[in-house]
């Protein structure tokens, strides 16, 4: 009777372990932080731009479903590291320096670091110009770095989120903003009082962040993204997002 008791146990734990262990192995879990248009925002309560697009569609390729995780970019590649998610998908740049902590997939997108600035603004014209200038950088991202590298007399004025960046823009609190290419184009469509500057300051690549043990991971990403853009789907997503050749 024992016997009979502890073996209905032991099946009713199977039962219950190991659908839910098949429905993780099923599921990506895939942090962003949806505040930068057109690559991830949210639109009417929902997310939404092309890195929510091409994530659904590389996980349905993979066979996966995706759940989304919220988080602000800063904590993006520490919670990767700390398994709090699987992927990091939130318009980030490959550089070295993240390269020695987490993997990133092939390229998917190029973008690079631009400038905008009130229309009206004849103080810069150049990236030259924004020495000693107060500058909008979002904390986190590569603009943070590349300022204090290359541009040390830049007065950088950091901040949460990216629409903060362009706020103080607006306001008048600051002479400058140095963000990504895709979302400062955005803004820059949105807002006729301001402008890019015709010079970028940096041609970037942008890439999924994957922990550095999740090798077999990896290799599916990346059949997948060559998939993707073998039958289509890839280029009309860019299209959606970007403008046709894009």
């Amino acid at each position: 009777m024992r016997m009979r008791k502890l073996f209905a146990v032991l099946t009713m734990a199977l039962t219950m372990v190991f659908p839910a262990a098949l429905a993780a192995a099923d599921t990506l879990r895939v942090a962003t932080d949806a505040t930068f248009p057109p690559m991830e925002f949210v639109q009417n309560g929902q997310r939404a731009g092309f890195d929510i697009d091409l994530i659904e569609a590389l996980a349905k390729a993979m066979g996966k479903q995706v759940q989304w995780i919220d988080i602000d970019f800063k904590g993006l590649v520490p919670g990767l590291v700390a398994n709090r998610f699987d992927v990091a998908a939130s318009a980030i740049y490959i550089t070295d320096e993240r390269k020695k902590v987490v993997d990133f997939t092939d390229p998917y997108y190029n973008g690079g670091l631009t400038v905008i600035v009130h229309k009206d603004n004849k103080a810069i014209n150049t990236p030259a110009d924004l020495a000693g200038k107060k500058v909008s950088v979002q904390v986190g991202t590569k603009s943070v770095n590349f300022l204090k590298e290359n541009y040390p007399a830049v007065q950088r004025v950091e901040v949460e989120k990216n629409q903060e960046m362009f706020d103080l823009l607006l306001v008048g609190r600051v002479d400058a903003v140095v963000t990504g290419r895709p979302a400062a184009g955005q803004f820059a469509k949105a807002q006729p009082s301001v402008r890019l500057l015709d010079a970028a300051l940096t041609t970037e690549q942008y890439g999924y962040a994957l922990r550095k043990d999740e090798t077999a991971l990896m290799a599916q990403f990346n059949q997948a993204l060559q998939k993707l853009k073998a039958d289509g789907t890839y280029d009309k997503l860019v299209a959606k997002w970007f403008g046709a050749g894009k």
